[in-house]
């Protein structure tokens, strides 16, 4: 079970960035934001779980000034692994689908609304536009646990691992590998000024190393 204070300091994230998008301060964005917290702590989770949420959201607040709309990518990231069944490959667009059912409850405006959703699907591919800056924000928010600390990076490959327990060993090696080669061979993997300058060299490390270590 989670920690309560951390649940309540979440709760708070998501009232604040529901409140900077929308007219009025009701109806309560508390029910809303409890059913998404219910949903990050799924037994089946083990990487995509509220420390997840909390990083993605933490990066974000790091990003922010290279956002248009920052609380919208803030939104964004709490839909957008809100639907998560390891073994399904349309868990975003039922993400983008679940935000717009519940946003306009809480009385966030349909182009904002719609947003969020096009952000949520967006991160399927990772591949914001050149002039797309909250889809920029978003994606190098997601992928930023790729240029996390050695130890922390083997903590996220174990977990993804776990996500995926049903998948045979040699099946998982060569899906996992055949993902690694594909984000080597971009030209970049992170596309603000920032997430290029403070993350691109320690993620590509990681991502070889990995890769290393699947081939042996």
């Amino acid at each position: 079970m989670a920690d309560p204070h951390a649940l309540d300091a979440l709760r708070t994230r998501f009232t604040r960035a529901i409140d900077a998008v929308r007219p009025a301060t009701t109806p309560d964005p508390a029910p809303y934001a409890d059913n998404l917290l219910t949903r990050w702590q799924e037994p089946q989770r083990r990487y995509h779980t509220l420390t997840h949420l909390t990083a993605v959201l933490d990066r974000i607040d790091e990003l922010a000034g290279h956002a248009d709309d920052p609380d919208v990518v803030r939104l964004a990231a709490w839909f957008h692994d809100a639907v998560y069944l390891p073994d399904r490959s349309e868990n975003e667009e039922r993400s983008a689908r679940l935000a717009e059912r519940a946003l306009p409850e809480i009385g966030v405006p349909a182009e904002r609304t719609a947003e969020v959703a096009r952000l949520v699907r967006l991160t399927t591919t990772h591949d914001p536009a050149p002039d797309d800056r909250d889809g920029q924000v978003l994606c190098d928010a997601d992928l930023a646990i790729l240029a996390a600390p050695p130890s922390a990076y083997a903590a996220y490959t174990a977990a993804v691992r776990e996500e995926y327990h049903f998948v045979p060993n040699d099946a998982f090696r060569e899906g996992r590998a055949a993902v690694l080669r594909q984000l080597l061979e971009l030209p970049s993997l992170f596309r603000t000024p920032h997430g290029r300058k403070e993350w691109e060299a320690t993620a590509r490390y990681n991502l070889s190393s990995e890769l290393e270590m699947l081939s042996l």
